[in-house]
């Protein structure tokens, strides 16, 4: 496990990365860690902590959380 306290650019690969996997999302390629900055890494480690705690999601739940990876990857 990695530490997560550290906002590196290899963490927040880490949790893209996780994020992608857990949602299985269709347009993972689309979704690359180089995409983010670290600036943001709050923002990833709150999106990292909800999608970890859970083991399933509904449609609605992971269409918000691509959203809001979206946003991010946009700033």
């Amino acid at each position: 496990m990695n530490n997560l306290e550290s906002p590196t650019e290899e963490n927040i690969e880490f949790m893209i990365e996780t994020i992608k996997a857990k949602l299985k999302m269709a347009s993972a390629a689309a979704m690359q860690a180089s995409s983010f900055k670290v600036e943001q890494y709050e923002d990833i480690k709150d999106l990292y902590d909800v999608v970890a705690s859970k083991e399933k999601f509904s449609i609605s739940e992971v269409e918000a959380l691509v959203s809001e990876l979206g946003k991010l990857r946009g700033k």
